[in-house]
Order: C-alpha cells, then structure tokens, then sequence
C-alpha cells in the first residue's frame, strides 16, 4: 500500500521549519540589503538626506567612463595572482609533500601552515605594516644584517612594489586554506593508484600531474571560487596597510566603493559600484562551476 507522505521520516514542512530561522537573518541581513544597494544605485543620494534624486542609469555611465574605477578593477585582477594563482599552486605542493609521508611533527606542520587563514585580516595587515616599515621593519633589518642593504625598500611607499607586497599578504593568507582543502581531499584518493604507477615505473611528479591534481579537481574547483572571490572583495588588508597608496597604487574596488560612500558621500555612485562587483564576483563563480560541472561528466 502505498503511503501518502512522499518522504520518508518526517514531514518535509518541519525541514523548512528547522531552516526558517537561518532563512530569516539571511533575507534580513544579507538578501534585503543586496536589494536595497541594487535599487539605490539608481539614485543620487549623499546618505544624509532624506531626498533621492532619480537617475536612472546614470550612475552606471559614470562608472564605466571613470578611470579610477578601471584602475581599481585591474589591481583587483593583479591581486587575483596573489590571492588564487599562487596559494593554490603552493597549496597543492604542501599538500601534497604533507599527505604522501609521514614527517615527524605533522600536526605541528599542519597547525603552522593553516594559523595565518585564522588570524583576523586586521590583524594581518598591522602585523606586515610593521614587518614592511622601512625603518625598523624586520625584514629591512634582516637585509641590512645580510650585508645587502642596497635592497631595501619603502615597501608599502613605493610606488612600483606596493601593489606586490600587498598582494605577497594575501598570499600568506590563502595558501593555509587550500592546503588544508587539499588535505582533506587526498583522503579520497585511493592508496592504490600510487602504487599501481610505482610499479608502472611514475615518477612522483608523474603521480602529481596524473592522479593527485584529477583526484582533487572538486577540491580545486572550490579553492578557485573562494580566493577568486576574496581577490575582487578584498578590502580590509588595504585599508590597514596602505589606504589605497602610495597615490592610487594599491587602489581596489573595495576600497573605491568605501570612499565613495564614507568620504565623499556618493552613496548611489558606491552603490552602482557594489553592484557591479557583486554581478561579477557571482558570474566568475558560476563560470566557474559550469567549468568544473563540464569536466567531471566528461571523465565520468
């Protein structure tokens, strides 16, 4: 006979009732206010009063004849080799040194590795202000020590190096997260593969590129996703470290749509920005995902 309920266990309301309450601080604090930025970039609005002035897509022409904007959008494109490029390619190193042999202090290792992924981000950035100070900074102090003072520099005042050195923090930052994302997923990879191509002759190079890297492509797929995404929002590690200098050097989306809205109360302007950077962030992503969704039917 067959039953009514089409779910086994409990009725499928009292899910959505176990889910109501994330659902409602999510839709307050984080849906609504997206709706709200999306509709007040159609207006001029300098925060205060309680008039907006209808402009339609105006706002947007700006944004797209501004060279400000342009500037910040391709630091943010630098900072995507920082942010993802190179803590994923050293992510997958560590892991995969960390996984294949058993090292004395492991979990030391591993505990060392991931600590900068936890440290706040303001933290972060008044800890590599004072390691980049030019004066006392350790790391001028440590050239100096070497006899190869010529080196240093004003890291976060020059113009040239200060979008790297910035970029180098994040770095530090993200690669503890993909190792241990890595980590996680080389549990899945069968033991046999490696010592089926041991005796086929593979080299562990080999082993990487042809088991270790396809075994982890999901793993890669969401590691791609998250540091891409902390590259275009990124904005705390600039405020502490440089405030968008020397000049503009340093200047990221992030930090334009903050001083457009706090400093100069272009709140409709940031708002148009936000949105831009929002629809983009969410397009790369699912970009992204087809991608990697393509891929793994492929193989299968």
């Amino acid at each position: 006979m067959r039953s009514n309920q089409a779910y086994p266990g409990e009725n499928k309301w009292i899910g959505w009732l176990y889910l109501l309450p994330g659902l409602l601080i999510y839709l307050g604090f984080t849906f609504y206010p997206i709706l709200e930025t999306v509709r007040t970039s159609f207006y001029e609005w300098n925060g205060f009063s309680a008039v907006r002035d209808w402009v339609g897509l105006q706002n947007y022409q700006v944004l797209f004849s501004d060279p400000q904007f342009a500037s910040a959008f391709l630091h943010n494109l630098v900072f995507i080799l920082f942010y993802c490029i190179l803590p994923v390619f050293i992510g997958l190193l560590l892991a995969s040194v960390l996984s294949r042999k058993a090292l004395p202090g492991m979990t030391f290792f591993r505990t060392v590795l991931f600590l900068p992924q936890v440290i706040s981000m303001v933290v972060v950035g008044v800890i590599w202000r004072w390691i980049f100070n030019p004066q006392f900074g350790p790391l001028n102090v440590l050239l100096n020590a070497l006899g190869v003072s010529g080196l240093t520099r004003a890291w976060l005042g020059d113009f040239a190096l200060a979008l790297p050195a910035v970029g180098s923090i994040g770095t530090w930052v993200q690669y503890g997260f993909c190792m241990i994302l890595f980590l996680a997923g080389m549990q899945h990879i069968s033991e046999e593969y490696y010592e089926a191509s041991s005796l086929d002759g593979a080299n562990a190079f080999q082993q990487f590129v042809h088991i270790t890297i396809p075994g982890l492509r999901a793993e890669i797929g969401v590691a791609l996703v998250t540091t891409i995404i902390a590259a275009l929002r990124v904005f705390d590690l600039v405020y502490v470290t440089t405030r968008g200098g020397p000049g503009n050097a340093t200047l990221v989306v992030g930090f334009l749509i903050y001083r457009s809205a706090f400093q100069q109360n272009r709140i409709g302007y940031a708002s148009a920005i936000a949105t831009v950077l929002m629809l983009l962030i969410l397009a790369i992503s699912l970009l992204i995902r087809r991608f990697q969704t393509g891929n793994e039917e492929k193989s299968a």
